[in-house]
């Protein structure tokens, strides 16, 4: 192949511009092949292929085994390897990666240093904005990311990487320095199949590490010891007992928060937090390792923990002028719901009833809708179905799966996210709680292919202002 003056890189031929690199990947719904004439029309200078026949093309061609690996390969290559040039901690796990990517950054910001957080509440970092799209971006846009952030003079970035970034070498090119397991229960098996493959796309993100690099793993779970047997580098272990390297010497949890002290290494943590919760907790003890790994002093990590009050749609809370509370919570999977419903309906005990909003986003995981159902209807004293992003499906086939779940009668089912939380909230008195899982901060219902404007919080600042 002729050497080739490159000038960008995509795989979306719709925006290749002349002189552009475009990589034809075979996704779920489209073949990029298909698009390779509109990609030359646009004028693409070479073309990236899995060696697909597509013909004789009036461009260089390179034919290569595995066209998402040569896309993040070479996005690296074209913006300089900026993770190389930053501190980066990578984060991945079913649940606590964006609480605990809030907590390590906040450390780090009280450290003093410049840190950009990227996951899936966006890239978080001041003086820079960027739109929300994907929890771990494609690899061409995150190294783009990455290198806008080395040139405003960002020195760490906190990312969360998913199973799916992972399994499509979304982050194969980053260079991490410090990677989080928080935990590992049954997700996206509607793409990965089995538990044993959705764990080996995580253990990834530990058998891919330079020598130079550092793992914090939570022990919590078995997949927490197989990820420490099979890592080559150091390990730093965590666990609620004294089992792990960093640890709770004892703990309160309450609506009020965790506190309590915990131990790491010859150092002790006086913990007052915010966030609630036991998997916060554990969430907080991953934090603290990393902190500690990264070599930062006990005033920073300290002065983090308490600076991160709560994270944005996470166990969030909101005092409403009945004497009710409303949290929302991002939980949209069976073992999110446990631990979230379980750990309010053990803080609210007698005092109160859980009145829970729910739905199950369409074209994912079907398995997991009734599951869900039987999760709230066991925690809760009333259940409110709702619409959650249900894409391209149909309402009725997705409400008809979570239904299912339901053993009692205990339930109402909304076709408007809305109206059904206005129900809740309207049916909660002093000392309930009404629980909104799923969208988190969202601000949109996605519906149809189309994103249409909605937020859960909006609603609750009604019964919080004049009702």
């Amino acid at each position: 192949v002729p050497a080739v003056p490159i000038h960008g890189i995509t795989t979306h031929s719709a925006r290749v511009n002349p002189g552009h690199l475009y990589i034809a990947i075979h996704g779920t719904n489209l073949d990029g092949h298909d698009f390779i004439p509109q990609a030359i029309d646009n004028g693409a200078a070479a073309i990236i292929t899995n060696g697909r026949d597509v013909g004789q093309l009036p461009v260089p061609q390179i034919k290569v085994a595995n066209p998402r690996r040569a896309a993040s390969f070479t996005a690296a290559e074209y913006y300089g390897h900026p993770s190389k040039k930053m501190s980066v901690v990578g984060i991945t796990g079913t649940n606590g990666k964006t609480t605990t990517a809030g907590l390590i950054s906040a450390m780090l910001k009280a450290a003093g240093e410049k840190v950009a957080q990227i996951g899936t509440l966006g890239t978080i970092a001041e003086g820079y904005c960027q739109e929300k799209t994907l929890t771990t971006p494609d690899p061409i846009a995150l190294h783009k990311v990455l290198f806008d952030l080395h040139q405003k003079g960002f020195t760490h970035i906190v990312m969360e990487a998913s199973s799916h970034a992972i399994d499509q070498s979304r982050v194969a090119d980053v260079d991490f320095n410090f990677t989080v397991f928080t935990n590992l229960s049954p997700e996206h098996l509607d793409y990965h199949g089995t538990m044993a493959d959705y764990f080996q796309a995580k253990l990834k993100l530990f058998t891919a590490l330079p020598r130079t690099a550092t793992a914090i793993v939570n022990m919590e779970t078995d997949y927490g010891q197989a990820i420490f047997d099979k890592c080559a580098v150091p390990v730093v272990t965590t666990a609620l007992e004294k089992t792990g390297d960093v640890f709770f010497k004892d703990y309160q949890i309450s609506l009020a928060g965790i506190h309590g002290t915990i131990q790491a290494g010859e150092i002790t943590y006086t913990v007052d937090s915010l966030l609630i919760g036991k998997f916060n907790a554990e969430n907080i003890l991953c934090a603290i390792a990393t902190g500690n790994a990264m070599g930062l002093t006990q005033n920073a990590i300290k002065n983090g923990l308490k600076q991160c009050a709560s994270i944005p749609g996470r166990m969030e809370s909101f005092a409403l002028r009945s004497g009710a509370t409303a949290l929302i919570d991002y939980a949209h999977t069976p073992a999110a719901y446990d631990k979230v419903l379980s750990t309010i309906k053990d803080i609210v005990a007698e005092q109160g009833s859980l009145h829970i909003v729910f739905g199950c986003g369409g074209d994912r995981d079907r398995t997991k809708r009734a599951k869900m159902a039987t999760s709230a209807e066991q925690f809760g004293y009333y259940c409110y179905v709702t619409p959650d992003n249900p894409r391209m499906e149909e309402l009725a086939v997705i409400t008809s799966d979570i239904v299912s779940g339901f053993r009692a009668n205990e339930y109402a089912v909304f076709d408007d996210r809305g109206t059904g939380l206005r129900h809740a909230l309207d049916r909660a008195t002093e000392n309930d709680v009404v629980v909104i899982l799923g969208k988190g901060r969202e601000d949109y219902q996605e519906i149809n292919g189309k994103k249409i404007p909605y937020s859960d919080l909006e609603i609750i600042n009604e019964y919080r202002d004049a009702r």
